[in-house]
C-alpha cells in the first residue's frame, strides 16, 4: 500500500511540473505573439510646407506623440543609403528624390537624432517607370482615338477635387484621415486605375501600389509579434488602398489617427 502512495505522489509531482512547464511555455509563447500596433499617416508632401494648420511643425508634433519604434517611409529601398548617409554627414538630405518630401527632409530625418526610431524605405518608386509613365500618359493625352478615356480620366480628377474642396477641410489633417477621405480619392483614381493600369505598368496605380505594398508588407512580416508601433507615411492617396490590405492581416492591431491629432 505504501509503495502505490509513492507511486501515487511521484505521478502527481510529474504532472503538477508537466502541467507547470506546458503553462510556462504557453505564456512564453503569448508574450512573444503581442500584435504590432500599425497607424498609416497620410501626408501632403509640399503643401506640408505652406499649409497654415497641416505644416512640417504640426508633424513633427504629430509624430513626437505617435511616438514610433518603426517608420515605413516612401523612399526607394535603393536611395535610402544615398540619403541617410548625407544626413549623417551633412545634417540634411541631398538625395534629389528625398528631398521633394519636406516630411522626410524636415521631420522624419531630425526627428531620428531625438527619438529612437528606425526608417526604413519601402517605396517601390523607380525613376525609369516614372519617366516611361510620363511618356505613356503624354501619347494617351495626344492620341486622338483616346479622347474618350482621357475624358474620364479629368471628369474624375474634377468630381473627386470638387468635393475635397466641397467638404470646406482641405488639408484638415481629421478630415484626411477618415475613411470619406479615401472615398473621394478613389472617385478620382479609379478611373485612372481602371482606364490605364495595365498600360502603364509598373507605373500604373494598382501596381504601384502592389509594389509599394509588397515592401511594406515585407517589414512587417520581419518584425511581426514584437509587440512595437510602426508607422506608415505615404502621400495621402494611397492611404486607402494600404489600408484595404492591412485590414486583412490578423497580426496587427490598426490604430486610428485621431487620438493622436487630439494630443497635440
Amino acid at each position: 500500500m505504501q509503495h502505490i502512495s509513492i507511486k501515487l505522489s511521484v505521478l502527481l509531482i510529474l504532472f503538477f511540473t508537466i502541467s507547470s512547464c506546458k503553462q510556462s511555455e504557453e505564456k512564453d509563447h503569448s508574450e512573444k505573439r503581442i500584435k504590432n500596433e500599425v497607424l498609416v499617416l497620410g501626408t501632403i508632401h509640399g503643401g506640408h510646407l505652406t499649409d497654415s494648420v497641416y505644416n512640417t511643425d504640426y508633424l513633427k508634433k504629430l509624430i513626437i506623440q505617435i511616438h514610433p519604434d518603426y517608420i515605413l517611409t516612401e523612399i526607394p529601398p535603393k536611395l535610402f543609403k544615398t540619403a541617410m548617409d548625407g544626413f549623417k554627414r551633412d545634417d540634411s538630405i541631398s538625395e534629389p528624390r528625398t528631398m521633394r518630401f519636406p516630411e522626410y527632409v524636415d521631420v522624419v530625418f531630425p526627428l531620428s537624432k531625438q527619438m529612437d526610431f528606425e526608417i526604413i524605405p519601402t517605396a517601390g518608386w523607380t525613376k525609369s517607370m516614372a519617366t516611361q509613365r510620363g511618356k505613356q500618359l503624354r501619347a494617351i493625352r495626344q492620341d486622338s482615338s483616346r479622347i474618350n478615356d482621357w475624358t474620364e480620366y479629368i471628369k474624375g480628377n474634377k468630381l473627386s477635387d470638387s468635393l475635397y474642396k466641397a467638404s470646406g477641410k482641405v488639408n484638415d489633417p481629421y478630415f484626411i484621415h477618415t475613411n470619406k477621405y479615401d472615398s473621394i480619392q478613389d472617385l478620382g483614381l479609379q478611373p485612372y486605375n481602371k482606364l490605364f493600369n495595365d498600360e502603364l505598368g509598373l507605373g500604373g496605380w494598382e501596381n504601384i501600389n502592389i509594389a509599394h505594398y509588397w515592401n511594406i508588407e515585407k517589414a512587417l512580416e520581419k518584425y511581426r509579434y514584437q509587440g512595437k508601433r510602426i508607422l506608415i507615411t505615404y502621400g495621402a492617396g494611397h492611404k486607402g488602398w494600404f489600408l484595404r490590405e492591412l485590414r486583412k492581416r490578423d497580426d496587427i492591431e490598426l490604430l486610428e489617427m485621431k487620438p493622436f491629432l487630439d494630443a497635440i
